[in-house]
């Protein structure tokens, strides 16, 4: 089948194209990119006035399944992904069973090409069951079909493991991602060590406690001469400490997610259970850090860390509730928002962070608008404003803080191999 994207404003990072073209599709592949193409019969749309970008691409997600499918499964989740805008997105090792052998990545894939409508890629889990204490098979996980390794939710809290795992990871040329908490400077912690967790009377988590580890986990990658990604960052010492190690030829990417850049830890005001996520919120300083590191390249990717929870996960009282909040549906419009609107970053930086870089880290062939690459393409109105009413989420998961938000930026449509996901803001 043939589509034939008209008169949308193509941005692509890798190519440096940046300008008004057409794009025709065949096959599910890209096999022109010009000007006044026509085709005689097919489908055919028009982007006049909006950005035709490359699918985009999320390195860090939780998908719940298997084993917690009554909080997301790969349907809504992948649903929830294409709705954002996304055409390829990477999911956690955190499920039960974890992900740390062959059959639970296999699992995941085969189970993606059967219920998922965009491109899924397992991380495995660095240490065996997440406990910390042996390495998993990191090359069975590779062999299989994982693109990364992570413990995330959990810190590999042995630096002598973790210098190991970084020295196995790159024999197979596998990114490491580091969940960065130490978690006995944590405690029990429910939210940022500060001026509102004092008000409402709850048990902090300094910042320290993820620059700490952020630092360890630097000094590691320099000693192995092992590429490293910093998962999540937050505070404003980790990018300090992450742009000092760039500059000292660490081989360091890192990644924030949308919440870090438009909320700080104020949203938890009212006992709000929809903004407790690890690491928390922090304060208005660690933001403009946040916001700083991506406008000048210290922060490579941003990612959505959708974590999706069931009503009774946060329905209960703040320190009880589970932390996390799903980010596939607001992803883009914060991004336009608070980084592209303000002039942080243009349109073109939005790309390489959401799509390219991201690629790039994982090892994947995505994020690109090329001749003869698959189609996976993300069209949005830049512009336009809506509320986000959670409800409408496709999600399972309606556990988001911004429910009321007034944003700019929406998708109009995804196509994933060729094939109209969302057509006109309507999941198909």
């Amino acid at each position: 089948m043939k589509i034939l994207i008209k008169n949308g404003h193509v941005v692509d990072a890798k190519s440096g194209r940046n300008g008004l073209y057409d794009i025709l599709i065949e096959e599910g592949r890209i096999v022109e990119i010009g000007n006044n193409l026509e085709i005689t019969n097919g489908d055919w749309i028009d982007a006049s006035g909006k950005y035709v970008l490359p699918g985009f691409v999320d390195a860090h997600c939780h998908l719940r399944d298997p084993g917690f499918e009554y909080k997301e499964d790969m349907e809504s989740g992948t649903k929830s992904a294409a709705k954002g805008g996304f055409t390829s997105i990477a999911c956690m090792p955190n499920t039960d069973p974890v992900i740390d052998n062959q059959s639970v990545v296999k699992y995941i894939i085969n189970k993606a090409k059967q219920e998922g409508v965009v491109n899924v890629y397992p991380i495995g889990a660095i240490t065996k069951g997440q406990k910390g204490e042996e390495l998993s098979e990191i090359g069975e996980l590779k062999f299989a079909g994982a693109v990364a390794i992570s413990d995330d939710g959990k810190p590999v809290k042995s630096s002598s493991l973790m210098k190991k795992a970084l020295q196995y990871a790159s024999m197979f040329d596998t990114t490491v991602i580091s969940h960065c908490e130490d978690t006995d400077l944590a405690e029990d912690g429910v939210m940022n060590e500060g001026y509102y967790s004092t008000v409402l009377g709850l048990k902090g988590i300094p910042s320290a406690a993820e620059s700490i580890m952020v630092a360890r986990d630097l000094i590691l990658a320099e000693y192995t001469k092992a590429p490293i990604h910093i998962a999540h960052v937050s505070t404003e010492l980790s990018v300090d400490l992450i742009r000092m190690a760039k500059k000292r030829g660490v081989r360091v990417t890192a990644e924030t997610c949308p919440h870090y850049f438009s909320l700080t830890d104020e949203a938890c005001s009212n006992f709000n259970t929809n903004a407790k996520v690890n690491p928390p919120l922090r304060g208005k300083k660690d933001v403009d850090a946040v916001i700083e590191g991506l406008r000048d390249g210290t922060i490579d990717i941003i990612a959505t860390d959708h974590a999706p929870h069931h009503p009774d996960d946060k329905n209960v009282e703040f320190n009880l509730a589970a932390s996390g909040m799903v980010g596939f549906e607001t992803a883009l419009p914060l991004a336009v928002t608070y980084l592209v609107h303000p002039g942080y970053l243009t349109i073109e930086k939005l790309v390489e962070k959401m799509c390219l870089n991201p690629s790039k880290i994982l090892g994947l062939n995505k994020g690109t608008i090329e001749v003869g690459k698959a189609a996976d393409l993300t069209i949005i109105d830049l512009n336009e404003e809506n509320t986000v009413h959670v409800e409408n989420f496709k999600s399972k998961g309606k556990n988001s803080p911004f429910n009321g938000f007034l944003l700019k930026g929406a998708v109009y449509y995804t196509l994933v191999d060729g094939k109209v996901v969302v057509r006109e803001k309507i999941l198909l």
